[in-house]
């Protein structure tokens, strides 16, 4: 029976952070994905999407991506890089593997998959979001004769041409997907808050940069006038040429769908053919259910270390998982962190 130092289940920016670090020690790991090809949750994501922060900031530790024509990397020249990582650096990967199930079994992490079982001293989750997209409930939601799809099921905007769509979600998804939409069909931006746009010469590095000082306890410059969080939306192209058409006018959230729509706050009723819910995603953690450590979808950590659990490091699932983890940007301090406690733990 194949006994492996390590096991880490993802193979995304997370899970391949993951392994950069661990294949500078001498452990014995292997990587599980459930991908057929590199990429991870990027494959997933729509066609046009554009990354808010310049190929420097979205690149992973070891080794920068590669400069291309475009400032903003595009979700296929992010998947390529992240190709290239893997054989840059010989990650070994277990492809087109599901993982159903884990369970402690004498000591040793039991990985039930789709195509064999897995044993392990430790295990990092590295599955990240993407397979649990969030869709807010609303009253009378199934009642709506319409189209409802996650940001995670949208593609283009082939089919959309002529439509009335509504798109639900204030942050950089929604104002993506909005200024793609608006150009092909007739849209309405819903978002809980008004949103708040960066200046159009700030992204994702002043960002990053901004919540790397709040995270080091060090003040931000309060002269700058700019509140820096994740969830502020960065002025791309697209959403620039959005606000000069005249469509980033978001309004507070609808209280009911009918059949047609949706019902306002002052009960006027509104058609749309299609509903676009830009809303995010929870925490893939089902395959370790049976290990009974979860609470509300999540699992008490220090830092990314299973308090329960001890074995168990859970990488790249938001802040209650490591500063910025879930970005590609901040991931690299978490897996860093979390392959000194394994091998620390391992005694390597």
């Amino acid at each position: 029976m194949k006994v492996y130092d390590a096991l880490v289940l993802g193979g995304g920016q997370a899970g391949l952070s993951v392994a950069y670090f661990l294949r500078r020690s001498k452990l014995d790991y292997l990587v599980l994905d459930d991908q057929e090809k590199a990429g991870g949750s990027w494959l997933k994501v729509w066609d046009g999407l554009k990354l808010f922060s310049p190929t420097e900031y979205s690149s992973l530790s070891g080794w920068g991506m590669p400069k291309g024509e475009n400032e903003y990397p595009t979700k296929d020249e992010f998947i390529s890089y992240l190709e290239q990582y893997e054989s840059r650096y010989d990650i070994p990967i277990h492809r087109n593997v599901k993982v159903i199930d884990v369970i402690k079994d004498n000591g040793l992490f039991k990985v039930e998959t789709n195509q064999s079982t897995y044993y392990s001293k430790t295990l990092v989750s590295a599955t990240g979001t993407a397979q649990e997209p969030f869709v807010p409930t609303y009253l009378n939601q199934k009642v709506f004769k319409g189209k409802q799809l996650h940001s995670s099921d949208y593609r283009n905007t082939n089919n959309l041409g002529g439509k009335k769509v509504l798109i639900v979600g204030g942050g950089n998804s929604g104002a993506q997907i909005l200024a793609e939409v608006s150009k092909v069909a007739q849209t309405q931006w819903v978002t809980l808050e008004v949103p708040y746009f960066l200046p159009d010469d700030i992204d994702g590095r002043y960002l990053f940069n901004a919540a790397t000082q709040r995270f080091l306890g060090k003040p931000s410059n309060p002269s700058s006038g700019i509140k820096a969080s994740l969830s502020n939306i960065v002025m791309v192209e697209s959403v620039k040429d959005a606000r000069n058409r005249n469509v980033l006018q978001a309004k507070r959230p609808f209280k009911s769908f009918y059949e047609r729509g949706v019902i306002w706050e002052d009960d006027t009723k509104e058609p749309f053919d299609v509903v676009i819910w830009c809303t995010g995603f929870k925490a893939n953690l089902a395959h370790l259910q049976r290990l009974n450590i979860i609470e509300n979808n999540r699992i008490e950590t220090k830092y990314t270390r299973s308090i329960k659990q001890p074995e168990l490091w859970l990488v790249g699932y938001g802040g209650w998982t490591g500063f910025a983890s879930a970005t590609i940007y901040g991931v690299g301090k978490t897996a860093r962190q979390t392959v000194k406690e394994i091998t620390a733990f391992l005694g390597n």
